[in-house]
């Protein structure tokens, strides 16, 4: 990724962030007014997700911030695992309020409390819904231009967060205007689970990325394409991806006619690179030249010449 592109996503990233802070800040503030007036444990549940969701936005744009910091000797790969150790951090804020509400709706049931103004819990819900809609919206238009994990980690709290509103409106529905009293706590424990199923799927998302795990097949196999099109390439082994952030890394041994002088291979190496970097400018490559033919080790995990049923197809 070159200094230019850098600058133009890395400003992207750190909007959404602080959209996010801004946002969470807001709904807290309105969320704790319903949950005073209304003594609904829903209304309590989404009031402290809220609060993890600011604190969650705040550990993200720190996330983002450092994520986005050039490589520096100590680190030649970037930071870009920052934003999955943000995420992680977001996972266990989740998985604490999880357990509270859960805690809190199972006392509910067993002493159960009426809830009070309706009315007000329900427009609070209400505009809450909408400004994370807007929100939502917002930081999606923002992961399609930058990839950002720690965005999209966010991003689904932000989509949990609608839809816990959603859940306060049917509580107070249920419990003031039905009778159901036992509605609002029992709601309470099912944003409990919600909670913990995000933090579940958050979690492996960040892990994944911090233990380096490959690329989708489909994404290795358009990438292995562009390169395997290029004149002058005899093969492709040992191809290995990973993500680091916003950053995407491959590398790949690459295959070339052995009686080619130096300079020709390295002109075959550079047409390659410029081909990648045209067709997928967020990722750095490594390329590894050998002879046709050469086995360089006998790694059970080094894959064979991927690039076969691609020969004859070159451009």
């Amino acid at each position: 990724m070159t200094g230019e592109e850098r600058r133009r996503i890395i400003p992207l990233a750190m909007r959404a962030a602080l959209a996010s802070v801004a946002m969470a800040t807001s709904l807290l503030l309105l969320k704790g007014y319903g949950a005073w007036h209304t003594g609904s444990v829903a209304m309590l549940g989404s009031l402290a997700d809220t609060a993890l969701d600011l604190l969650a936005s705040l550990v993200t744009l720190y996330g983002v911030k450092l994520a986005a910091e050039p490589a520096d000797h100590d680190h030649r790969f970037g930071h870009g695992k920052a934003e999955a150790l943000a995420a992680l951090f977001q996972v266990a804020l989740i998985t604490a309020s999880a357990a509270a509400i859960a805690w809190r709706a199972i006392a509910a049931l067993r002493n159960p409390e009426p809830t009070h103004d309706a009315g007000l819990g329900i427009t609070v819900s209400v505009l809450a819904i909408a400004a994370t809609l807007l929100l939502l919206w917002y930081q999606r238009h923002i992961i399609r231009r930058t990839g950002s994990v720690a965005i999209m980690a966010d991003n689904l709290h932000y989509q949990s967060d609608a839809l816990l509103n959603g859940s306060v409106i049917v509580a107070l529905v249920l419990d003031q205007l039905v009778g159901w009293s036992w509605a609002d706590p029992v709601l309470g424990i099912v944003i409990a689970l919600w909670l913990a199923w995000g933090a579940f799927q958050a979690s492996s998302q960040a892990i994944d990325q911090l233990m380096d795990k490959e690329w989708p097949e489909d994404q290795r196999a358009a990438y292995i394409e562009v390169a395997a099109r290029s004149p002058g390439i005899r093969g492709i082994h040992d191809f290995r991806t990973r993500r680091s952030g916003s950053h995407d890394f491959a590398q790949f041994h690459m295959e070339v006619a052995a009686d080619l002088t130096v300079a020709a291979a390295h002109e075959i190496v550079v047409n390659v690179e410029q081909r990648l970097r045209d067709a997928f400018p967020k990722v750095e490559v490594l390329i590894h030249l050998d002879p046709e033919g050469y086995v360089d080790t006998d790694n059970p995990l080094v894959e064979a010449d991927v690039t076969p049923h691609w020969f004859g197809k070159r451009i």
